[in-house]
């Protein structure tokens, strides 16, 4: 039977060379050895994701790799979670994650990117499309109980509507409630700062980044 640390390095591999078959063994391993979970999926799964990732900043890898690694590593958590309580699971998630392109904005690439990396990185995503009305966004965070707010902007027409979910929030005295991370081509740290924001990412890896950062505030 394989040690904890080779189940570590069998799961991370899976991710790096896109082997299904190896990610559902080690997962199974990683249960059978009584592994902690949030261990496995960061340390092991999570250390594969960083690795794709880097590759896909560098266009090493595309899209295509990316959607087959989020694919094994939904696989493996599922596996390793399969015992555990809804509230164990939900411990064992880095946060939940509404994710959207904004209102009259129907772009979407960038978009789907993020939205695989953060399900890649264990966290929980609620990705609700494009072209989002300002209000359907702050309805789906309410009744979702999400942590983050994340939305995308791809034209400088549409930046706007990043500004009036932050304030619609404070109307409804809810900011606090959630962190919102924003970014986009035309997007810029300056303009997150000015409209209230919490987090600016320029691509899916800093998204990533940002979002445990964010996690690690709500958590405390």
């Amino acid at each position: 039977m394989s040690t904890e640390a080779e189940v570590l390095e069998k799961l991370k591999t899976a991710i790096i060379e896109l082997d299904e078959d190896l990610g559902t063994a080690a997962a199974k391993e990683a249960v059978a050895l009584g592994m902690d979970p949030i261990h496995a999926i960061s340390d092991g799964l999570g250390a594969g994701m960083q690795v794709q990732s880097d590759l896909f900043d560098e266009g090493e890898v595309f899209v295509p790799q990316l959607v087959v690694a989020a694919d094994i590593f939904e696989n493996a958590v599922a596996i390793m979670t399969a015992n555990l309580s809804d509230e164990d699971k939900a411990a064992s998630s880095k946060g939940k994650v509404l994710i959207h392109t904004v209102e009259s904005d129907i772009h979407d690439i960038g978009k789907n990117i993020v939205k695989t990396m953060l399900a890649a990185s264990g966290f929980e995503v609620i990705d609700m499309g494009r072209d989002v009305s300002v209000s359907d966004v702050v309805e789906t965070a309410k009744k979702e109980h999400v942590d983050i707010i994340a939305g995308a902007a791809l034209m400088t027409t549409t930046m706007p509507a990043q500004r009036e979910i932050v304030n619609l929030l404070k109307e409804e005295g809810i900011r606090g409630q959630f962190k919102c991370m924003f970014g986009g081509a035309p997007v810029s740290e300056d303009w997150v700062k000015s409209i209230g924001a919490d987090a600016y990412a320029e691509n899916a890896a800093e998204a990533i980044a940002k979002a445990n950062a964010l996690m690690a505030e709500i958590r405390g």
